[in-house]
């Protein structure tokens, strides 16, 4: 007999006790970028290979090491999408969203990258982002960190999160600042790990973040970026912090953040928590002016972030903020007893969601003894069992039975019953 099958390492099925929780965060998240009228962008989850390498960098470890990438059928090199900005890019270009435009979008959905798997990580990840064009000023950098700000307070979880900021300035200040941090790695080479020296050349910013602690010293005593910064850089940055200051939202600047993909300039930030160790990044972002124009179109500046949802759903259940009604389970279970009870309970299971279209109902089906049929009742969540008998179908009644709390049974008219739920469900909602 032939091995089972089984899923891929790193790509996880969801369950269905599982699912209800992950239906609350989208919801969460679906009705707040509606607040601030971001529309969904939908995009294929496979691309031509050439726009993540153009727009993530090759030398990136994303475009290196990570990216799940083939042949097809005609010889066309295709990959899985590991992020998704450059696919809204290459969508709104496609079908002429910037042209003299701005946009807000958002999306949802999986991601691909090839990564060892860990606990909140995986090589196939969720991810909601939002991304906004056609707006230069700072104040569009504002309004996304307020949003993401906004999010964490829906959530609850404000005082287990902190926003780290940098500005990475302009293309050209960055290319200053690349020639004085390269001369500075030259001459500490001896202290440079393998990856680091392989990054000299290619990538020297990402050495910035390194986690590598016998760096630490070294990496502490680099140029910083902010003293290269070109004069409009600085001002558009200074104006970002003055709005988050009268807003009330509080930062931290961390001059070696500089994110992991080479299409960021100016603005970058993240959201970073100390609640999950290491993995720290709830969620990051920033500006990327130069993308569309890197992708063959004309020069649109855009702003955005990713959040990664594993990583906030595993945040979400350590901090216990996973409300009760987001872990699934019914309002009613309607039991069936009696020769042609089970057909009658169908019928009376439909007019009940037709009256009552917020009641979360199960009817029973597969028969048994009443003593089972109630203890598969209590095993669903159910708060009331509704008990559809011989006695109860010849009297067009209903017994209701409260599963937890101490109410009395009671027998009702149809009618009453379901003006006793209707009530019900009001109080529980």
């Amino acid at each position: 007999m032939s091995n089972k099958i089984q899923a891929i390492r790193g790509m996880n099925d969801l369950l269905p006790d599982q699912s209800p929780a992950w239906q609350y965060l989208e919801r969460q998240l679906r009705a707040l970028v509606e607040r601030y009228d971001y529309r969904e962008i939908r995009t294929p989850i496979v691309e031509q290979t050439g726009l993540f390498a153009r727009s993530i960098g090759e030398a990136t470890d994303v475009v290196e090491k990570e990216m799940y990438t083939f042949d097809d059928r005609n010889g066309e090199s295709l990959t899985l999408r590991p992020e998704n900005t450059a696919a809204v890019v290459r969508a709104a270009m496609e079908h002429g969203l910037l042209h003299n435009q701005t946009q807000r979008l958002w999306y949802m959905g999986p991601m691909f990258r090839y990564e060892r798997p860990q606990k909140g990580r995986y090589r196939q990840f969720h991810q909601i982002g939002i991304e906004a064009y056609g707006m230069t000023g700072p104040d569009i950098d504002a309004e996304i960190i307020l949003l993401s700000a906004r999010l964490w307070r829906q959530l609850g979880m404000s005082e287990h999160v902190t926003l780290e900021l940098n500005s990475l300035g302009s293309p050209e200040a960055r290319v200053r600042y690349r020639e004085a941090l390269v001369a500075y790695f030259e001459a500490h080479r001896e202290v440079l790990d393998e990856d680091s020296q392989r990054r000299l050349t290619s990538n020297p910013l990402r050495i910035l973040d390194s986690k590598n602690p016998d760096m630490a010293e070294m990496l502490a005593g680099a140029p910083q970026l902010f003293d290269h910064l070109d004069d409009e850089s600085r001002e558009h940055f200074e104006q970002l912090k003055a709005t988050l200051d009268d807003a009330g939202i509080g930062y931290r600047l961390n001059p070696r953040l500089v994110r992991g993909l080479d299409y960021y300039s100016r603005t970058v930030f993240e959201w970073t928590t100390t609640a999950l160790g290491s993995q720290g990044t709830v969620c990051g972002g920033g500006r990327y002016d130069g993308l569309v124009e890197q992708l063959g179109g004309k020069a649109v500046p855009a702003v955005g972030f990713a959040i990664g949802l594993e990583r906030l759903m595993l945040l979400l259940e350590t901090l216990g903020l996973i409300p009760d009604e987001a872990k699934g389970g019914v309002d009613a279970y309607l039991l069936a007893m009696g020769d042609g009870a089970e057909r009658q309970a169908l019928l009376l299971g439909e007019r009940l969601r037709d009256a009552l279209p917020a009641l979360r109902l199960q009817v029973h089906c597969g028969g048994g003894s009443f003593k089972s049929q109630i203890r598969r009742a209590d095993r669903s969540g159910a708060w009331v069992a509704l008990i559809l008998g011989e006695d109860e179908i010849a009297n067009g009644r209903l017994t209701l039975k409260p599963l937890r709390d101490d109410g009395e049974q009671q027998t009702l008219d149809q009618d009453a019953a379901i003006a006793w739920l209707a009530e019900r469900i009001v109080g529980e909602s």
